[in-house]
């Protein structure tokens, strides 16, 4: 049984700390408007602690990119043996929903609220690092995902195509909306990209 020490607990707050002041931050001004001294600053810790956790002020944001991409990989592997072509467009919905807490507002742990998403995708074409960071949680996300299709017995060149299909969905989604907030919602977006991009796959049956 793995056991989480303290020291291990308190690096994690930190560097959720730190993920959480950059978020904002670059949903208020920016990324590019932003530095990693005002992202230290926010966060409550030293520059010095900063670059002790993150190399650029825009990995910062990889932890929240990645406790969404995590949800979104465990929502998946909760479908089942019902039919993927049914389920994934609603776990699509259900994973970029509005109103996932009762408040109407996402907590830290669930990842970014669509609003501070947008701000932080704004930022992926004026900034080469953002989007670097931004294709890295992605793919890393697409291989896990890989994983959880191919535990639910699809071939491995069924669930790469789906892993593929599905994920870059949610990306085309969001990306989308972030270049277009006033036309459709993300999960409308993400929903239409899926079914467009999944005509012809097999294993979704």
């Amino acid at each position: 049984m793995e056991t989480t020490t303290l020291t291990e607990r308190r690096k994690a707050a930190t560097e959720r700390d730190i993920a959480a002041a950059a978020a904002a931050l670059f949903a208020e001004q920016s990324v590019t408007g932003v530095t990693a001294e005002q992202i230290a600053a926010r966060a409550g810790v030293s520059v010095r602690t900063f670059y002790r956790y993150f190399a650029r002020k825009e990995d910062a944001i990889a932890p929240i990119l990645s406790v969404g991409a995590q949800r979104w990989q465990e929502a998946f592997a909760e479908v089942g043996e019902r039919s993927l072509r049914a389920q994934i467009p609603a776990v699509i919905r259900a994973q970029l929903a509005e109103d996932r807490t009762d408040a109407g507002r996402r907590s830290e742990s669930e990842g970014l609220e669509l609003d501070t998403m947008l701000g932080v995708l704004r930022g992926l074409d004026d900034d080469t690092a953002m989007r670097d960071v931004w294709l890295r949680v992605n793919d890393d996300s697409e291989r896990r995902l890989r994983v959880i299709l191919q535990d639910r017995g699809l071939a491995v060149w069924e669930a790469t195509l789906l892993a593929t299909v599905a994920t870059a969905s949610i990306r085309v989604g969001l990306e989308q909306w972030a270049a277009d907030p006033d036309g459709p919602r993300p999960a409308a977006r993400a929903v239409d990209a899926f079914q467009a991009m999944s005509q012809g796959l097999r294993g979704l049956d």
